[in-house]
């Protein structure tokens, strides 16, 4: 008997996960973002990570046809960048305080950490693409992060 959505939804909600912002620079030179929470590291030696991209969002093609993209790791204090990229938005930049990095992408001001990535290879995954990146480059802050759990954004309590 296949599992069905609903239950399968509920119980993935368990898995708290850190909160990111996937931002890429297309060829036009046209900034693309979303929140991913599907994303990890892959290996050391070399630098990998891997986050998955619904293969309908609007990142998704500007993404492979840069092969360059940033993880921006969200600090508790960015639940409003999170929500912002989360939704369909063609202003999503507007207003926010950034730099570029050595890829193009956009680097969010005030996150815990950042990456920036080559991409390596796009793996199907059902509905998503499984994007390996190969990091070139990478800084860390400080703070506490940003949690999305059963559906919502949560923080650590200390």
């Amino acid at each position: 008997m296949p599992l069905d959505s609903p239950t399968f939804r509920s119980v993935l909600g368990r898995f708290a996960s850190g909160v990111t912002v996937l931002t890429t620079r297309d060829p036009d030179g046209r900034d693309h973002g979303m929140t991913a929470s599907a994303f990890c590291s892959l290996s050391l030696e070399p630098p990998l990570v891997l986050v998955c991209v619904e293969k309908i969002a609007t990142i998704h093609d500007p993404l492979a046809a840069s092969g360059r993209f940033a993880i921006n790791i969200l600090s508790s204090l960015q639940e409003s960048i999170a929500r912002r990229f989360a939704e369909a938005n063609d202003d999503r930049f507007d207003g926010l305080g950034y730099t570029r990095g050595a890829t193009g992408a956009v680097l969010l001001e005030g996150v815990l950490a950042h990456l920036e990535c080559s991409l390596v290879s796009c793996h199907d995954g059902g509905d998503h693409s499984i994007i390996v990146g190969s990091v070139i480059e990478a800084a860390a802050g400080s703070g506490r992060p940003l949690l999305y759990y059963r559906g919502g954004y949560a923080q650590l309590e200390r």
